[in-house]
Formats: C-alpha cells, sequence, structure tokens
C-alpha cells in the first residue's frame, strides 16, 4: 500500500483521508498488519491505485502492455480528475502535439 501511496505522490494523512479511514489504519495497511477492505479499496481505487498490485503484487494488464512507471503515475493522475479536467489535459496536450509539429 505504501508503494502505491507514494506513487502517487500522495501523504499518509491525504490517503488515509481518501480511503475513509485514520492515520493509524493507514499506517497497519502499510505495515501489512492489517488488510484494507472492499470500501476501502474502492475508495483508492478511485484515485488511480492499482487494487491489483495491492492484492497480488502484480500490475494490472497495462503494465504488461508496457507502460513505464511514469506513463503508470501519469495515467493513474489522469484517471483521478474530474471529467471537466481530463478534457482540459486533452486540450494542453494537443496543443504541445500542435506547437511540436510546428517546430519539425
Amino acid at each position: 500500500m505504501r508503494h502505491e501511496r507514494t506513487r502517487l505522490g500522495m501523504r499518509q494523512d491525504d490517503f488515509s483521508r481518501l480511503g475513509g479511514v485514520n492515520r493509524n489504519t493507514q499506517g497497519s495497511y502499510e505495515k501489512g498488519e492489517r488488510n484494507p477492505d472492499v470500501a476501502y479499496l474502492a475508495a483508492v481505487a478511485q484515485a488511480g491505485v492499482d487494487v491489483c498490485f495491492v492484492i497480488t503484487g502484480m500490475r494490472t494488464v497495462e503494465a504488461a502492455q508496457g507502460l513505464t512507471e511514469p506513463e503508470q503515475r501519469l495515467l493513474a493522475r489522469y484517471r483521478s480528475l474530474a471529467n471537466a479536467d481530463q478534457e482540459i489535459v486533452h486540450r494542453v496536450i494537443g496543443a504541445m502535439a500542435s506547437a511540436m509539429s510546428d517546430v519539425e
């Protein structure tokens, strides 16, 4: 669990609130002293946690398809955004790609 939290660039306090637990419980999850329940896993999955990795230690199919760790982080963060914010990301990337094609 700690690996996923740090991969997403989150502090333990913020992550525990996201999962609806207190900081001590979050710490217990990260130390392997306790196992999270389904409600917690569903909540943190919305923030981009790879629940398959948390449970099995193996990444989801996306990782098997060759995404690098930075690409996985980017995708997880993108998925945690509201739809309106995802649209902004599309516009920014589109503008950047257009500017790059103008340079080439």
